[in-house]
């Protein structure tokens, strides 16, 4: 089939590309840049994701059987009125629809079903308010009109190639034997999803007939705390910890980020708990989650084939620790 990845330079695109190029498929990207580093067979196609008008005249040049809608954008948003642009610019030529949601979309809560209730629209948090109404608009448009829309919601995703600092931000720590903040008790629920597990499903949603008109919760079975986290990635290092707990309000009083630095958990690592249920996934998709601490040996490959020689900046996680009284002795 011929394929369209809309955002296929980054993390999950680059995986998926790689995928459907294996499995014989005519694979194309839609990305701001003139050019890509993806081979010569794989199709350009140059857009601004959020500007309908260019997303549109750059899809009038060619017709595809299937589309994965992978881009949000951080900065300005990515609306549902900019999501249905795209899908009525792909024309009716449509086999699937592949829409990359997020356990988000559910607002807050724990052990969720595909079924429960979405995010408002006045929710106060943009990217969960733009992912439940996107998904909203394209339930609407299938049963309206029988858009062959499927919608995945993963967790927090994990992997070689992450561009997010979450993995690395650990392991960068560790292998300088400094201490991890652990925000409050460390009890704080957070489920993953290993990137080549949900490249599969998405594979799979393109694929199978009776997810037309679904979505799907794909993640790894069992959520963890913060404190299981941690020592999953300091197992996949063979390191030993050092763990330290300090009361998250007195790290945001300090000026602590859990998205942008000072960072102090990994970027947005450190969020209410939104967990999911995925029996829905492996009865229809068949799905099966690669273990956690399989992916981690895996991608601590990566990272230690791929890591930059950058100098992180530690002054603000120093200042915690003089507070608290701990040694923070970086090696070398």
């Amino acid at each position: 089939m011929k394929v369209l990845v809309i955002g296929g330079t980054l993390f999950i695109g680059r995986n998926l590309v790689q995928s459907l190029q294996k499995a014989g498929h005519e694979v194309w990207v839609l990305h701001r840049k003139p050019s890509h580093d993806l081979g010569k067979k794989v199709g350009n196609l140059v857009a601004d994701r959020n500007d309908t008008a260019a997303v549109s005249k750059a899809l009038s040049a060619e017709k595809f059987d299937v589309v994965f809608d992978n881009v949000y954008d951080w900065q300005r948003g990515t609306t549902a009125a900019q999501v249905e642009a795209t899908v009525k610019a792909c024309g009716d030529r449509l086999h699937r629809y592949v829409f990359m949601s997020s356990v988000a979309a559910y607002g807050d809560g724990l052990n969720h079903h595909e079924g429960d209730a979405l995010a408002q629209e006045n929710h106060p948090d943009p990217y969960v308010r733009n992912k439940a109404m996107s998904e909203r608009l394209l339930f609407r448009m299938h049963q309206r009109y029988g858009t062959p829309a499927v919608t995945l919601r993963p967790p927090y995703i994990y992997g070689p190639g992450n561009p997010f600092y979450r993995e690395a931000f650990f392991w960068d720590r560790m292998r300088e034997m400094r201490p991890i903040i652990i925000p409050g008790d460390g009890r704080r629920l957070m489920q993953f999803v290993f990137v080549k597990d949900l490249v599969w499903a998405c594979m799979k949603a393109m694929e199978e007939p009776n997810a037309v008109g679904h979505a799907f919760n794909i993640a790894n079975s069992r959520p963890l705390t913060q404190m299981e986290v941690v020592q999953s990635f300091a197992t996949a290092a063979g390191r030993k910890p050092d763990l330290v707990r300090i009361p998250r309000e007195r790290i945001l009083q300090a000026g602590g980020h859990a998205m942008t630095n000072p960072l102090y958990f990994g970027v947005y690592f450190d969020m209410p708990a939104i967990t999911q249920v995925i029996s829905k996934a492996q009865r229809v998709l068949r799905f099966r989650a690669t273990p956690f601490d399989e992916g981690l040996k895996e991608t601590y490959r990566w990272y230690l084939r791929n890591k930059t020689r950058q100098q992180q900046d530690y002054t603000f996680e120093d200042r915690l620790f003089a507070r608290y009284q701990v040694a923070a002795t970086a090696a070398g």
